[in-house]
């Protein structure tokens, strides 16, 4: 019994010994916690930190926010517009793209159609002057009229012309988009450079129209004149009177290098314009031609198939008419005659703005803005040339001016 106390008095001093030792916890040091000055930065910091900038409002000063907006440099404001002409260009890209896919696909498709409206007719008016049936005389002249008809709007409006157009757009709108990304790659905008290229866009805007009715630039003017697509600036009548120069330039500007582009525009105009403008001349005279001729023929067809079973000089007159009208539409359109007349212009216009480049470069009365090498360079690579190859071209064209002959070479190497 006296064991038993012992043993069961021991047992509980353990565990009382246990209990106070686990629940007995180590004083913890004085720890510090010192509190931010400034409160409102540990709230832009735990917005910020958890991903939300608007959890918790925070009032500041504006009036530092507006002393920055009002001291903002002008050149972030220029970039800034630029940037937005830059992307109405690339829109304006993508449109006239999509445009001249679309009217290159009415060409195929209008003349393939047509094609076969003509063929099914003369078909029906030949065998109907064997059987005359009534049923067949009326499909027939009734296809020949719709033909006609076809063949007006077709010849109106040109598709291929249209699409000629709008890949044109497309390049220089292309061209405009470049010209802007260098400006704003080597150096800051200016007013100057948004008000250019403003300038820029609109008038391609103006010589290439999106719309059919309205503003489609015409198919047949009375006299054939190159495409402009770029703004006609005033700069020339305030501008100052050129000085003479004697000596080279810190650009490269010289009296050596304004003679040789002097003689370059003798020979852009005395060659290649004039080449285009005849060539374009006598496209459009073409094109004219058979743009009558077409439906005059569809329209002679259908008169003469209205008229068989009453002698079998109506069905030749119906057969043949029918025959010379689709072929006549298969050249002007296959061969897509407006769309040559629309390429001659534009490279016409290309060496008119050639020249105006390089007149107002040699009028411009401040040396320093003429840029003597690399305004060379650009008109060597325009035309097709090395500088070696444009200086020689000037070359012989102040040799022939002495000798009084006729110089027998383009300036462009490349159309």
């Amino acid at each position: 019994m006296a064991s038993l106390q012992a043993s069961s008095f021991l047992f509980s001093c353990s565990c009382s010994t246990r209990i106070n030792a686990a629940i007995s916890v180590p004083k913890l040091p004085g720890i510090r916690i010192s509190v931010p000055r400034n409160a409102l930065n540990v709230v832009e910091e735990l917005n910020l930190r958890d991903g939300f900038t608007s959890t918790i409002p925070i009032e500041k000063n504006t009036a530092t926010n507006t002393r920055n907006i009002d001291q903002e440099p002008a050149t972030t404001r220029a970039t800034v517009k630029l940037y937005a002409i830059l992307e109405a260009v690339a829109d304006r890209v993508e449109m006239h793209k999509n445009v001249g896919e679309q009217r290159d696909n009415w060409n195929k498709l209008l003349l393939d159609s047509i094609n076969m409206i003509i063929l099914t007719a003369a078909t029906m008016a030949g065998v109907s002057a064997g059987a005359p049936l009534l049923a067949l005389k009326l499909s027939s002249t009734l296809l020949f009229s719709a033909a006609t008809g076809m063949l007006l709007i077709m010849n109106k409006i040109q598709p291929s012309q249209l699409a000629e157009e709008q890949r044109n757009a497309t390049r220089l709108f292309k061209q405009l988009y470049r010209q802007i990304q260098t400006t704003l790659a080597l150096r800051d905008p200016t007013e100057l450079d948004v008000k250019d290229a403003m300038e820029k866009t609109l008038a391609l805007d103006k010589a290439y129209p999106l719309p059919l009715l309205g503003s489609m630039i015409e198919k047949f003017p009375e006299k054939f004149e190159p495409a402009v697509w770029w703004p006609k600036s005033n700069e020339t009548q305030g501008r100052k009177q050129p000085k003479k120069v004697t000596t080279q330039g810190k650009n490269g500007w010289s009296e050596d290098l304004e003679e040789e582009m002097r003689e370059v525009i003798e020979v852009i105009k005395k060659k290649d314009s004039e080449d285009y403008m005849r060539l374009g001349n006598l496209a459009l005279k073409v094109n004219k031609i058979l743009a009558i001729s077409g439906p005059l023929l569809t329209g002679i067809a259908a008169a003469g198939s209205a008229f068989v079973g009453h002698g079998s000089w109506a069905a030749i007159v119906a057969v043949t008419a029918g025959a010379l009208a689709s072929t006549v539409s298969t050249f002007e359109h296959g061969g897509q005659v407006g769309m040559v007349v629309e390429m001659y212009r534009n490279c016409a216009g290309f060496f008119t703005l050639l020249e105006e480049t390089i007149e107002s470069t040699i009028q411009e009365g401040d040396l320093e803005k003429r840029e003597g090498e690399m305004f060379e360079m650009n008109v060597a690579l325009k035309l097709g040339r090395s500088l070696s190859q444009l200086r020689d071209l000037a070359r012989k064209s102040s040799s022939s001016h002495a000798d009084g002959t006729s110089i027998d070479e383009f300036a462009s190497k490349l159309f």
